[in-house]
């Protein structure tokens, strides 16, 4: 499965033809950048190509196609990241200032910038 793409360019190569040419009959690649040209050199945007026994396959917005799955991915994954700020016996909002889930979102805390990223941009 590949994915690398970065907006307003064409899709970087990562998988050469004879790279295929050296995979077993029966691998499938999935390349999701193939509206951008595709990661890989044998890629067709709408198509499953066949070459010597590997499949490529190159869908267009594919997160477009499951929009269903995806929310509830979505949903799931929002679900999950509250619950580990929820004490499971009490049910009380219980935050563990340490968890690195925590630290990693953490914007603000106590009226201050805290994370990282926006405190080297604001003392700077």
């Amino acid at each position: 499965m590949t994915t690398a793409l970065i907006p307003g360019r064409p899709a970087p190569l990562l998988i050469s033809k004879e790279m295929v040419d050296s995979m077993k009959p029966g691998s499938i690649i999935v390349d999701l950048a193939a509206e951008r040209g595709g990661n890989c050199e044998l890629t067709k945007a709408h198509e499953t190509v066949e070459h010597g026994g590997v499949r490529i396959v190159g869908p267009v917005n594919l997160p477009g196609t499951v929009p269903v799955n995806a929310s509830s991915l979505y949903a799931k994954n929002l679900l999950t990241f509250l619950q580990l700020m929820i004490d499971k016996e009490s049910n009380e909002l219980a935050i563990d200032w340490d968890d690195e889930i925590i630290q990693g979102t953490l914007v603000a805390r106590d009226g201050a910038i805290v994370h990282p990223m926006l405190v080297a941009k604001e003392g700077g």
